[in-house]
């Protein structure tokens, strides 16, 4: 690889980490690895070809285009930690990524039917994910850090909300969303 390609590689990968919190070679490895998936599996299961799972895993593209992969990204990584903290079986998670792989994404906060309880409502860990998702395009989380820590003397409680969401576990961001509700 020469120098121009090396640069381009991490140009995008930097990219990566500001839009999606992390490069996603480094994400893609740890789902595989968390869901025992190969990269054919896991493209298959995004609706990415496998040559676009490659060129966004080695760098070579920085951006997933379509909409409808990055909630399934973000559902799988969901699923991953359910998977770690034993609330789903290995069995169970075969059946929710064939779901995922189905699924046509969409955000919660439109209220699509992929995304809602019975009642029509968005489940709490739906609304945690999709704020997490943006706060993490909008910045690493470092970045969200360092600006929690800014404003952590004047403003505790947003300085809280930044760390929660945009660097926290989902886990944590879901008892903090239920502790402020009501």
């Amino acid at each position: 690889m020469d120098t121009a390609q090396q640069e381009a590689t991490a140009r995008a990968r930097e990219l990566q980490r500001s839009w999606y919190g992390e490069p996603l070679g480094a994400l893609f490895r740890r789902l595989i690895d968390d869901l025992g998936l190969n990269q054919a599996r896991l493209a298959a299961v995004l609706g990415l070809s496998a040559p676009m799972l490659s060129q966004l895993m080695s760098g070579q593209r920085a951006k997933i285009g379509n909409p409808a992969v990055v909630q399934r990204v973000q559902a799988l990584q969901e699923l991953a930690s359910q998977v770690a903290d034993g609330s789903v079986s290995a069995a169970e998670a075969t059946d929710r990524m064939d779901e995922i792989k189905k699924s046509q994404g969409g955000s919660v906060l439109t209220g699509t039917s992929q995304t809602t309880t019975s009642s029509g409502a968005p489940t709490v860990r739906r609304v945690v994910r999709e704020i997490q998702s943006l706060l993490r395009s909008v910045a690493a989380a470092g970045d969200i850090i360092d600006a929690a820590d800014s404003l952590a003397p004047a403003h505790p409680e947003l300085a809280e909300f930044l760390r929660v969401y945009g660097a926290g576990r989902t886990a944590d961001a879901v008892a903090h969303y239920e502790s402020h509700q009501n």
